[in-house]
């Protein structure tokens, strides 16, 4: 589709803008981009360009936390026998990992339950539970799920075991009966964007002071809260930069086995310096794809592995069910977007897509969510059929908020949760129909009956000649880069098309060049051959781009990543 090119907004330059570069060892650029997201003082920028693990909130901060450490402090003290009930994602294996790390540090050898995507869904269930309790456990916490779970929750009380829920997803109108509930969406506070592994760390932080003996060192965890965070997409500003930005650190030194053996099986050194990007498409697919095929506790022996020795088999186990997850998540895509095709030739098109294959994987369809959202622009839901019922994921475009989208369909679901990009949701087969017309009209309610074109901000335009090893070093000081915090992207002034030519399944190289200044720069757009309909060569173009720093086979060379183009 086309796009439109958007120049991000715009503050007043600061008046001491170069005189804050100096102080702060930055291109001018870096203090102007900054302002221009929202930083408007010399420590504001200080603290985001090095944010300290001694600019973290107080976990007090977070609704019920407080009550949440003591009731577990109490409980352990009592003798009474743990279990974590995580999720299958990696926001809560991680979160899974992090607490029966840090409790196995203090000594206690706690249980878990991950549940299985295929048989038992998202969150806790009345089996389990009962499962649970005849194994002998009498005390649970909830990491990264619970807070929707009232009927589970409800029969362990009634069994006797003392409950306490940490999660981050959005409470509904009423809340589980639990013993402590700790959940930082349920008030205004510093830590609101957390990820369910963030929560469970800053708990952890908090249980540190109330358990006997000596308090243990919380850094080394915080390699975990990095991956979850950045795989679970939440803004990385704030608490999440710091815990991401220091987490980072941890992956590099790569002492967790089970980190270094995933490094290795996603194609890095164990001890390569990773960004958010890297994490995202690189480390994170794999611990999802054992959750999405159906089993999560590969991922976590792996994290919690004592060993290299230990690690790396099951490593290769995750690599190899992300190899299958990409593989059926392109037979998936392939469907979905021949439905959406069909669906869009119809008159009027549908705002708002709603697909649905009865065979199509259950652990799959959020990724292909994401494309189809990608290649059209428009919120998508995808569904498939479990037994009676039809189950999905949704994605959606930065305009529109799709949790609040389903609460205008609430009666036609099952169920549902998540957040304004992303949701799950549940219902009866009958209600596919209406389903399509109700979201159709909740697109409409949020941003009009036209559909949007795609925008992409720009950060200003840039020569090729101002693109050096230095501007880019400062540019890394930004990271780690996602919502909330997103890559600069430049537009140049129109260069030349020297050579272009495609490779992999659907990616282009370039060779760039400024003939007035006689730079010439290599350049790379990644899944977008199919947007050449002709040879480009010695055309001049306009490109946006983001300048990267390629450290491919050790050796840092300037590379422009390319987000689009235009002829001039």
């Amino acid at each position: 589709m086309p796009c439109i090119w958007k120049l991000r907004d715009r503050a007043e330059r600061p008046a001491r803008a170069e005189e804050w570069a100096r102080e702060l060892g930055v291109s001018p650029l870096i203090v102007d981009i900054l302002a221009n997201r929202g930083l408007s003082g010399l420590g504001e920028m200080d603290r985001f360009l090095s944010p300290g693990l001694r600019h973290m909130a107080n976990p007090a901060c977070i609704p019920g936390l407080e009550q949440a450490a003591r009731t577990l402090a109490e409980g352990l003290e009592r003798g009474l026998p743990l279990a974590v009930w995580g999720d299958y994602d990696v926001d809560g294996v991680t979160a899974t990992a992090l607490v029966l790390d840090f409790l196995g540090q203090h000594g206690y050898q706690a249980e878990h339950f991950l549940p299985n995507r295929l048989e038992h869904g998202y969150g806790l269930n009345t089996e389990g539970v009962r499962e649970l309790y005849d194994r002998g456990i009498r005390l649970l916490l909830t990491v990264d799920c619970g807070v929707s779970d009232h009927a589970p929750i409800a029969l362990a009380r009634e069994l006797g075991m003392t409950v306490v829920v940490s999660d981050h997803h959005l409470p509904g109108a009423d809340l589980p009966q639990a013993d402590a509930l700790c959940n930082p969406r349920l008030a205004d506070n510093p830590c609101a964007d957390l990820a369910g592994v963030g929560v469970a760390f800053m708990l952890m932080v908090a249980l540190n002071k109330l358990l006997p003996g000596d308090p243990v060192d919380v850094k080394p965890l915080l390699d975990l809260v990095a991956l979850g965070t950045i795989a679970d997409v939440v803004s990385l500003t704030g608490q999440n930069r710091i815990l991401v930005k220091n987490g980072l650190l941890i992956i590099k030194e790569a002492h967790r086995p089970g980190v270094a053996a995933l490094k290795e099986a996603s194609g890095f050194d164990r001890f390569a310096e990773l960004g958010a990007g890297q994490i995202a498409f690189g480390l994170a697919p794999r611990i999802n794809a054992a959750g999405r095929l159906g089993n999560p506790q590969i991922a976590l022996d792996m994290l919690l592995a004592p060993n290299l020795e230990a690690a790396r088999p099951l490593a290769q186990q995750v690599d190899g069910m992300n190899t299958e997850r990409r593989s059926e998540e392109e037979a998936i895509l392939a469907e979905a977007l021949a439905q959406a095709e069909e669906q869009l030739a119809r008159q009027p098109s549908p705002l708002g897509l709603v697909l649905m294959a009865p065979h199509w994987h259950p652990g799959v369809i959020g990724i292909v969510a994401s494309r189809v959202v990608e290649a059209h622009n428009r919120p998508a839901l995808l569904l498939c059929q479990e037994e009676f019922v039809l189950k999905g994921s949704g994605r959606s475009i930065s305009e529109f908020d799709l949790h609040h989208g389903l609460e205008c369909c609430a009666d036609l679901l099952a169920g549902f949760g998540g957040h304004k990009q992303a949701a799950g949701l549940s219902l009866a087969p009958e209600n596919l129909d209406a389903l399509r017309q109700r979201f159709h009209e909740a697109v409409i309610e949020q941003i009009g009956d036209k559909p949007l074109t795609p925008s992409l901000k720009v950060d200003g335009e840039l020569k090729l000649s101002e693109i050096d090893f230095n501007l880019l070093k400062n540019l890394e000081l930004l990271q780690p880069f996602g919502m909330g915090n997103p890559e600069p992207v430049f537009a140049s002034p129109p260069v030349q098309v020297r050579e272009h030519r495609n490779f992999g399944k659907n990616h282009v190289r370039f060779t760039l060049a400024d003939p007035e200044a006689k730079v010439v720069l290599p350049a790379k757009a990644w899944r977008m051959a199919d947007k050449f309909d002709r040879d480009m060569k010695g055309s001049n173009m306009r490109f946006a781009f983001t300048p990267k720093i390629d450290r491919y086979k050790g050796i840092p060379k300037i590379e422009l990543r390319i987000k689009d183009w235009n002829f001039s």
